[in-house]
């Protein structure tokens, strides 16, 4: 490959991480906003309290907008909020999403498997560890 387009794909490359802060804001947004628009209806389906339904619906909704706002702002919005999210993550995988390594709903688990929660997880994982250095450079 020439220089010139390994330079370019170089200069692409420092933007990639808008990705997966797009990829997080798109999904838990939506989660979260969904959830916080039924808190009750949530709090039913999850057995839990409308207490703990709103934490839930908090940390996916902000955690997004904090790892978005995170890619233009400051490095401890985007590790806070990835670290807002994973554990509404891990509690997604192992109180519903446990034992079925695929995206297709079945018989015993109706709201699918854990593909994509373990993908959403491991995201999440990297831009904590990571922070706004996956851009190429750090800012604090």
């Amino acid at each position: 490959m020439s220089e010139a387009r390994v330079s370019a794909i170089d200069s692409l490359g420092r933007h990639a991480h808008w990705t997966l802060r797009v990829s997080i804001l798109s999904v838990f947004l939506y989660h979260g906003l969904d959830k916080l628009g039924n808190l009750q209806g949530f709090a039913e389906m999850a057995a839990a309290p409308v207490a703990v339904a709103f934490l839930v619906a908090t940390a996916e909704s902000g955690g997004a907008i904090l790892v978005f706002l995170g890619g233009f702002l400051r490095d401890w919005m985007t590790r806070l909020g990835a670290l807002a999210i994973m554990p509404v993550m891990l509690g997604a995988i192992f109180m519903v999403h446990w034992g079925q390594w695929h995206f297709m709903a079945t018989e015993t688990h109706p709201m699918g498997g854990m593909q994509f929660q373990v993908t959403l997880l491991l995201i999440l994982l990297y831009l904590a560890l990571k922070g706004n250095s996956v851009g190429g450079t750090a800012s604090s």
